[in-house]
């Protein structure tokens, strides 16, 4: 399984943030545009999966051209997100920690193992 260390996550976000002040674009992304193409890009990313039976997914994407095209769409919604995060003033790894303590109190292993989350 791939890992992705912090540090390339703030350097994801200090490439975004020259990206977009070196061609005057923050004008055009406030949070709620940020927003709208972020939920372009997931539908986007949608798309691929959209017809393709949930037990072959993994297999339908070992095709390394697929593979690819999924890797670009996962790119665009990582780097909207990232974008969206940086104009919000949001450090995206402490509020995942954040996020993924919850979720470990919420769903005890003892409790829930083996059994979907029910939506509280």
């Amino acid at each position: 399984m791939a890992q992705t260390p912090e540090p390339q996550l703030d350097e994801l976000t200090r490439l975004m943030r020259e990206f977009t002040h070196a061609r005057d674009w923050a004008q055009f992304q406030d949070p709620k545009s940020l927003v709208l193409a972020l939920v372009g890009e997931v539908g986007e990313l949608a798309e691929l999966f959209q017809w393709i039976p949930a037990d072959g997914a993994v297999a339908h994407f070992a095709d390394p051209a697929r593979r690819a095209r999924a890797g670009e769409e996962i790119a665009d919604v990582l780097l909207y997100l990232l974008r969206l995060a940086d104009v919000l003033g949001i450090d995206v790894m402490d509020a995942a920690r954040a996020k993924q303590a919850a979720a470990r109190e919420r769903f005890p292993v003892d409790q829930v193992r083996g059994a979907a989350p029910e939506k509280a």
